[in-house]
């Protein structure tokens, strides 16, 4: 009875493996794909084709091949001329219906919605949390039109960027990417310079996120110290009263002076109390930067990052809560607006100031995605709604920005505060006790200690795959470049705690190479090589290239 159930030929009773056949033409996995599936497992409704009375009679043949030994033991397989070509696999029902077997290529491939989404999600980072103050030292009306204008420049940059491989001839540049394209056009020189300024994109992200990553944890701390001993701050806080509270945590004396320097230099006076314990152990710039390196320079040690890849949804998950956020406070608020086009007032800042570099070294940073924008649009399904999708991304990227960007400025207070009190770090215009900044400012933090690895990671394959042709040549020279990326964020955090300059001058000397010069001079050179360079153009793009330089300079003196 047992034996009813068994396969009509098996190793077991021949003692023939499928090694010991000699012939291995007719057993390729690839084309010995099934086509037949049980009704209950298909889950497309959309009919194809009808089955044919051919693929009928291929499918009992595989049926009888089936039954005369197992799958498994691959003893006696189907030959070639009884399972269909690739092109004419299709999964047939009993039914009566077939559908088409998709690609394997075109089964990775993201439809556009998808693409446009991961443009989205990956520019959003910390440079967001910077918006309204870049407006505040632009001016509102000012600030806005430099928003929208940095965007379009940097659209068209990223447009260069993707279509650069495709324009050099007699070439396979499907696996290319800038940097290649730099070799390509300049030689070594190109792609070490492409290497050098996207380590500074990247370890400039890395130094801001332990700025903010110590400013959201000892934040954190210090709300759960009042929450805990019922501590109230309202009255050594410089701010409104109510439940939406606004503070200013280091009034200014010159509303028109650059508050870079001034804030810098309270936050060191503000650090310098020391009322009780707690405030000795817990300090902003003091303490907290240091106690970050007991969990995150482990992290950056791990062979591979593919762990916290896993929680790079909580990108999405914050913005979006950051979104929602800035919509309750503005209802909550109200719009606080006067409109003073030179004149300088008490409470409001003019709406052109001459402080607006510091807003386009932000905005640099915060629309930058050249370093990677060629493979993400690699998984784009429909290559031909590449520009389009690009186009689509930047513009859903600068609404959110001005949205936030706006609806903070707008609803900040003023009077009874001063414009010129918003923060680089909006969210520190809300006291430790806010419940709802509470969790955003917690949700940050776990997201920024995820991608921190992910940031030093890439850094390392970039870095030693370079000098030594090996991603992870030993653990001592990872530890080597980790202590000092560590080093870096942890100085910066303790003496210059400032998100809104680091983002501005990393974002400024980036996008000098990567947004305005690179792309700018492969787009010359591909249109002289096929005879095409205009004048106009050559003048267009070399204006370009000015504009990088100036915003670098521009940021020495602002």
């Amino acid at each position: 009875m047992e034996d009813e159930g068994r396969p009509l030929l098996s190793s077991q009773y021949t003692g023939e493996t499928y090694s010991n056949r000699g012939s291995t033409d007719s057993l390729d996995c690839k084309v010995k794909r099934p086509f037949h599936v049980e009704p209950r497992n298909i889950v497309d409704d959309d009919p194809q084709k009808r089955i044919s009375a051919e693929a009928a009679i291929l499918n009992s043949r595989v049926h009888y091949y089936g039954r005369l030994t197992a799958s498994s033991d691959m003893l006696l397989s189907p030959p070639n001329h009884v399972i269909p070509l690739n092109e004419e696999l299709y999964v047939y029902s009993p039914l009566g219906t077939a559908f088409k077997v998709p690609d394997g290529d075109s089964a990775s491939k993201n439809p556009s919605i998808v693409t446009i989404f991961a443009i989205w999600n990956t520019m959003m980072g910390t440079s967001i949390l910077s918006i309204p103050w870049g407006i505040k030292q632009s001016g509102f009306t000012l600030g806005i039109l430099i928003l929208i204008l940095t965007g379009l420049l940097m659209l068209y940059c990223c447009y260069i960027v993707i279509k650069s491989p495709k324009a050099i001839p007699n070439e396979d540049t499907s696996s290319w990417e800038f940097p290649d394209v730099c070799r390509f056009y300049f030689g070594k020189t190109g792609q070490w310079s492409s290497l050098l300024f996207s380590m500074v994109s990247l370890i400039g992200a890395m130094v801001v996120y332990w700025v903010l990553m110590s400013n959201f944890l000892y934040n954190t701390g210090q709300g759960i110290q009042n929450f805990v001993h019922n501590i109230s701050t309202s009255d050594s806080e410089f701010g409104t009263n109510g439940s939406d509270r606004v503070i200013c945590p280091f009034p200014k004396t010159n509303p028109e002076g650059n508050d870079t320097t001034c804030t810098l230099r309270l936050s060191s006076v503000g650090n310098s109390s020391d009322p009780g314990a707690f405030e000795h152990y817990w300090s902003k710039t003091r303490t907290v930067p240091l106690y970050l390196i007991v969990l995150l320079l482990p992290l950056l040690c791990f062979r591979s990052a593919s762990f916290f890849a896993r929680f790079t949804f909580f990108g999405t998950i914050s913005v979006v809560y950051l979104i929602v956020l800035v919509t309750i406070k503005a209802v909550r608020l109200g719009f606080h607006l006067e409109f003073h086009w030179l004149d300088t007032s008490q409470f409001f800042v003019p709406e052109f100031r001459q402080f607006f570099p510091n807003f386009t070294g932000i905005l640099t940073l915060a629309f930058f995605i050249h370093n990677c924008i060629i493979t993400l649009m690699k998984s784009n399904k429909n290559q031909d709604n590449n520009v389009r999708d690009l186009s689509v991304a930047y513009l859903l990227v600068g609404l959110t920005y001005l949205y936030v960007g706006v609806l903070i400025f707008a609803a900040f207070p003023s009077p009874p505060l001063y414009k010129d009190c918003i923060e680089p770090n909006f969210l520190d215009n809300f006291p430790s006790s806010d419940v709802l900044v509470f969790v955003a400012r917690f949700l940050l933090l776990f997201q920024m200690i995820t991608v921190y690895p992910l940031l030093g990671y890439l850094v390392r394959v970039q870095i030693m795959g370079q000098l030594f042709g090996n991603h992870y040549p030993s653990f001592l020279h990872i530890l080597i470049l980790n202590i000092f990326i560590v080093g870096t964020g942890v100085a910066m955090a303790m003496f210059y705690p400032n998100i809104g300059s680091i983002i501005r001058y990393s974002g400024a000397i980036c996008g000098l190479a990567l947004v305005f010069l690179f792309p700018a001079l492969v787009h010359m050179m591909s249109l002289r090589q096929d005879g095409r360079l205009s004048w106009p153009s050559a003048f267009f793009h070399s204006f370009l290239i000015v504009l990088g330089l100036a915003n670098v300079i521009a940021q020495v003196f602002m």
